[in-house]
């Protein structure tokens, strides 16, 4: 496992973290500093822990009966597993965009309204809804509709949505798991400019099978593989962590080469 030294401070310090199910290990050994401010992308084949990894950065995995954490995850210096702290509010810090566009049934306005509600009760919601619709690239196309259902936009625009969404919540990170997966090309290309403007606010970490997608817009990517066990069950480990560029043009461990070549995955 080779690490490149993160020139900046990281947000995230990720430290022999091995994760659970049941009794079955799904990644194994994992530490890894993730720089605040930037884009950076998990990559490699599937079943190596990329997407089991990211969300244990806000505590999802916590939703799934028997999975555990092992190991250490800080958060500007804070244990995200410590006894006393509270998974519904690390997830208000550390939001989540998921593989497929998943709006809530309701109108746009409400899409962004009901969260800010709940959470933040006496927010001025006009302007909440304006200002992250606006963050997210999505105010001019739907201001004249927020009336209608947030089912009724095409599925860049709901991914979009759901991005606002997160957005009005004031996280510090936004976690997206293969948020381009289910979109065409250009509205792939939309929220990829989305994420290099939002990175001036926020920490981004992106699970991408798209490696010209983590080439293009990620600042650092991790490589990840999968060991196969007894019984067919695979392990995730992390390979190597660089910048982008160095991952890409010349990594230091030569699974990180035929991968990035497309000689495996």
């Amino acid at each position: 496992m080779i690490h490149a030294p993160v020139k900046t401070q990281p947000i995230f310090e990720i430290q022999n973290v091995d994760v659970y199910y049941g009794k079955s290990r799904a990644v194994r050994d994992v530490t890894l500093n993730i720089p605040a401010n930037h884009i950076t992308a998990f990559i490699g084949p599937s079943g190596c822990g990329k997407s089991t990894l990211l969300r244990c950065l806000n505590r999802t995995n916590d939703l799934i009966p028997g999975a555990a954490v092992k190991g250490q995850i800080r958060y500007r210096g804070i244990d995200l597993y410590g006894e006393n702290i509270e998974p519904v509010a690390v997830r208000r810090k550390v939001g989540m965009v998921f593989q497929q566009p998943n709006p809530f049934p309701k109108t746009i306005y409400d899409n962004i309204a009901f969260a800010v509600r709940v959470n933040y009760p006496g927010s001025k919601l006009d302007e909440i809804v304006e200002t992250s619709l606006r963050r997210a690239a999505l105010w001019d196309e739907v201001k004249d509709k927020l009336k209608e259902s947030g089912m009724s936009l095409s599925g860049g625009q709901q991914q979009r949505l759901c991005i606002a969404r997160a957005i009005a919540l004031k996280p510090d990170v936004i976690l997206m798991d293969e948020p381009c997966s289910a979109l065409d090309p250009i509205a792939t290309l939309r929220i990829e400019e989305l994420m290099a403007e939002l990175k001036q606010d926020y920490t981004i970490v992106i699970v991408t099978h798209n490696m010209q997608q983590a080439a293009r817009i990620s600042d650092y990517t991790a490589f990840f593989n999968a060991e196969a066990l007894e019984g067919g069950k695979r392990v995730g480990y992390l390979v190597e962590v660089d910048e982008t560029k160095t991952i890409f043009s010349s990594p230091q461990d030569q699974l990180t080469l035929d991968y990035v070549n497309g000689r495996f995955g």
